[in-house]
């Protein structure tokens, strides 16, 4: 028996009468009309369970940023008032460890055949805000170095700046011993760092460093203020930008958000990002914080700054300088996992940019990186391939990746149930 036929039984509506060897055209108007509606009814019923079903699985979205741009926006370019959001408290992350804690396998690439340009933003959880682990001591190290070498071209805080300079900086000794409370202790008049000895005063006024450095010397994350001015442009007014590797602070300082990515060539900015990504941080709430991750390679070891491409204080950086096809031994993988949240008090919008830096080498022993590597990198159009420097590396990489995923393949890797292993941004 058919669907319909099931539905007409159950809810006994004769299919006809018969009036003077007549079908009765009330009758038939009326059952008609149930049994259509009947129809659609379980139609939607069968698509909103598969929708339902779609939505388990489907992983955390981009925002409509194209549909977002239309939207008139609800206040006046420049003005904050203050918001009353308060941060929820992270909880203490479990088991967590400063020597033993491993940093977070972040492969933010796709497989080809093609590379879409896009801000790539997914949700964040507030106890995921800063992520420490036990290379925390590298970074703390070379982060102290840097601000004595190179001090205010590497951290910066323009007077206007200030308030949310403090703000982002109680923001972060209010999180941390919460987050971590066998790292860090907050005290009476800040934050203690229990790992390194060392004491923060962030009430002393005027403070013992520009907030930006103190910021800095308590994570493993760069750090960047953008705040709003009456033009609608975000400019960047505050930074800690010490282990970058490919941009300076002291060339970006001041800069509104739109010429800070087209003064680095950034591809397809104009075309893809620039609107949708003005309109996001014009309504980016301060409940609502947001992640992206991104990745290069790199020719070099060196994690502040690569010097594959120049002198940092060269005026020419470029991979025009660095090294043809250097063995793989000196290829690096480099990524960051970017957070964007709003300050509730000064309105500014806090990057944190956390950098990972790992052999190529030992990320290719890892199930399906070296295939999906390969692949991604392989998509990349020509203005991508020029702004990541492809040319100076690809062929001796590409080499050594396809043969990496030849020998796991050889070994029973399961291509079909990568997706039950590790997915995007993992």
């Amino acid at each position: 028996m058919g669907i319909m036929n099931r539905v007409t039984t159950t809810l006994n509506i004769p299919k006809y009468h018969l009036l003077d060897g007549q079908l009765q055209p009330f009758d038939i108007a009326v059952g008609i009309a149930i049994i259509t509606a009947l129809s659609w009814s379980f139609f939607f019923l069968l698509r909103n369970l598969s929708n339902t079903q779609k939505q388990k699985t489907k992983r955390p979205s981009t925002p409509d940023l194209e549909q977002d741009r239309l939207k008139k926006p609800t206040r006046k370019f420049g003005e904050w008032t203050p918001s009353s959001f308060k941060r929820p408290e992270p909880v203490p992350y479990p088991e967590w460890d400063v020597e033993t804690s491993q940093p977070i396998p972040y492969r933010p690439f796709r497989y080809g055949p093609k590379y879409f340009v896009t801000m790539g933003l997914r949700s964040m959880n507030w106890d995921e805000w800063i992520e420490l682990d036990n290379h925390y001591s590298r970074f703390h190290a070379d982060k102290a170095r840097r601000i004595t070498e190179r001090g205010s071209k590497c951290c910066k805080t323009a007077p206007e700046a200030m308030e949310g300079a403090i703000e982002l900086l109680e923001e972060l000794a209010s999180y941390l011993p919460a987050r971590y409370p066998n790292m860090f202790r907050k005290t009476a008049v800040g934050v203690d760092n229990l790992f390194t000895g060392e004491s923060f005063n962030i009430v002393q006024r005027p403070l013992a460093e520009d907030p930006m450095i103190i910021s800095s010397r308590l994570i493993q994350d760069d750090l960047a203020l953008m705040f709003e001015k009456p033009d609608g442009q975000y400019y960047l007014l505050a930074g800690a930008i010490l282990l970058a590797g490919f941009w300076r602070l002291q060339d970006k300082f001041g800069m509104p958000l739109s010429e800070i990515h087209s003064s680095a060539d950034v591809p397809q900015f104009r075309e893809k990002l620039e609107k949708g990504m003005m309109n996001f941080f014009r309504r980016i709430k301060p409940e609502d914080p947001v992640l992206r991750n991104n990745y290069f390679l790199q020719v070099d070891d060196d994690l502040a700054w690569s010097n594959s491409i120049g002198s940092e204080d060269s005026d020419g950086i470029s991979w025009n300088t660095a090294e043809k096809n250097r063995a793989i031994e000196h290829h690096y993988f480099r990524s960051e996992r970017q957070s964007l949240r709003r300050l509730p008090r000064s309105g500014a919008v806090v990057f944190t940019i956390r950098t990972y830096f790992e052999p190529v080498t030992e990320i290719a022993k890892e199930p399906y990186v070296p295939g999906r590597l390969a692949s991604a990198v392989r998509s990349w159009g020509d203005d991508v391939s020029r702004y990541k420097g492809k040319e100076k590396y690809e062929e001796v990489l590409l080499e050594y990746l396809d043969k990496k995923h030849e020998e796991q393949v050889a070994n029973g890797l399961e291509l079909e149930n990568e997706d039950e292993v590790r997915g995007y941004p993992y």
